[in-house]
């Protein structure tokens, strides 16, 4: 066994990694590449985010519309019958005007990075003199520093921001598989 945050990792789920390195390679460098397709066409990787989340909530509101007709009473059925036309409309909306759609979620990204800019701030305030209370200051200073520069460059970032911000995950996703790939080769060769 090998311990990680997630928890124990079986020695033999580790061997089927290592007996199947060249497959997560390949997966981890596919990744990648989408990620540089990605920052090559960020509006389109921002459109196509919005689909995904515009199905999502789509799929999401009719299961919980689906689900209202299943609980007994007014007041309930109420409830989750609106909250699953909410999402339904908000769905739909999002594949027929996915830049609007995108707008609005950049506005709710730097808001969401202001709120969590300012409590990691105070957080960070609040276990001062400890050591690592500067970590949480640095920390909160960046992702308020982030929500301000989302902001003022909100409406015009909404066309670019997502697909960006895809394209730096995917990117980041695909090297870390393809590092953790060969690594897992070297330890095999090694042991």
């Amino acid at each position: 066994m090998i311990a990680t945050i997630f928890g124990p990792i079986a020695n033999k789920d580790l061997m089927l990694l290592r007996e199947r390195w060249g497959l997560l390679l390949a997966f981890g460098l596919a990744i990648c590449g989408l990620g540089i397709v990605a920052f090559f066409n960020v509006t389109i990787a921002t459109v196509a985010s919005i689909y995904y989340v515009g199905a999502t909530m789509l799929i999401a509101g009719i299961l919980q519309i689906a689900y209202a007709f299943q609980v007994s009473g007014w007041r309930p059925f109420l409830n989750w019958f609106l909250i699953g036309l909410l999402y339904s409309v908000a769905g739909v909306l999002a594949f027929f005007n996915p830049l609007l759609a995108s707008s609005v979620l950049t506005l709710l990204l730097g808001f969401s990075l202001l709120v969590v800019g300012v409590l990691r701030i105070a957080a960070g305030f609040s276990l001062r003199p400890a050591s690592f209370a500067s970590w949480m200051l640095a920390a909160g200073t960046v992702t308020l520093l982030a929500g301000i520069i989302v902001l003022a460059g909100w409406p015009l970032n909404s066309l670019w921001l997502i697909g960006m911000l895809l394209a730096v995950d995917l990117a980041f996703h695909g090297v870390a598989l393809a590092v953790f790939a060969i690594m897992l080769k070297r330890s095999h060769q090694a042991g």
